[in-house]
């Protein structure tokens, strides 16, 4: 029922069938989608209790190297979930969730998975930065301003730009040269022949190059930093 930024991904229907949820829907702020079984909110609260905040972090467990993509991860407002959706606790969440979802951390996940299940053995031999190497190259800002538009569907914005600054972002913070940026986006046949089919073109690919160069010349500009001094974890805000 998730995928990347996403938590309306799939919903269920009152007869039991399943479907994707539409633009329409997701435009729709009220619109939530249906689980298939439900669990007294009381006890959801009794379970997190002492976690601060409205929101999850969680992956999909069930994964495959040979999918589209391999970790599939949502932030999402607090619900329950079952044990083929693990969640994560840190007061660093949107960081996690942006690094889980980039291209950088997925490359290295399809080396390491050997089955169809994404444990947390697997995630937790798979490097991510820590919080403070977000701040030094003045990407912190960036990350916590495109994760907030991405999660609570601001359309105004355009998503696919905004998902590919943010895999340039992880690729510099990968250490990742541009050489092998490319390579490793032809490593996701399935991303590339689905959008050549539709789009004509390898769009993700073309959007991540282009904003990997952007930052390259930013620094080779001088171009100054829109971080802020301080992770900025603060709650966002749930929808209703």
């Amino acid at each position: 029922m998730i995928h990347h930024f996403d938590y309306r991904w799939a919903t269920y229907e009152r007869d039991g069938s399943t479907r994707l949820v539409t633009t329409e829907e997701k435009a729709d702020s009220s619109f939530a989608a249906l689980p298939r079984y439900w669990v007294a909110e009381s006890l959801v609260h009794e379970r997190l209790s002492g976690h601060p905040g409205d929101w999850l972090l969680g992956w999909r467990d069930i994964c495959r190297s040979t999918d589209e993509r391999t970790m599939i991860a949502a932030m999402l407002p607090v619900a329950a979930v079952n044990h083929k959706l693990p969640l994560a606790f840190t007061p660093h969440i949107r960081l996690l969730c942006a690094a889980w979802s980039s291209f950088a951390f997925d490359y290295v996940a399809r080396q390491k998975v050997g089955g169809t299940s994404m444990t947390y053995f697997y995630l937790k031999q798979i490097p991510v930065p820590f919080p403070a190497q977000f701040r030094s190259p003045g990407f912190q800002g960036q990350i916590v301003e495109h994760l907030h538009h991405l999660i609570t569907f601001d359309y105004s914005a355009d998503c696919a730009q905004l998902k590919a600054q943010l895999d340039a972002i992880f690729f510099h913070l990968y250490g990742i040269d541009r050489d092998d940026v490319d390579y490793i986006m032809d490593a996701f046949p399935i991303v590339k022949r689905k959008e050549f089919s539709k789009l004509g073109e390898y769009r993700t690919k073309r959007l991540v190059l282009e904003a990997y160069d952007a930052i390259v010349l930013g620094r080779r500009n001088g171009a100054p930093s829109n971080s802020p001094a301080g992770i900025d974890d603060s709650p966002l805000e749930t929808p209703k």
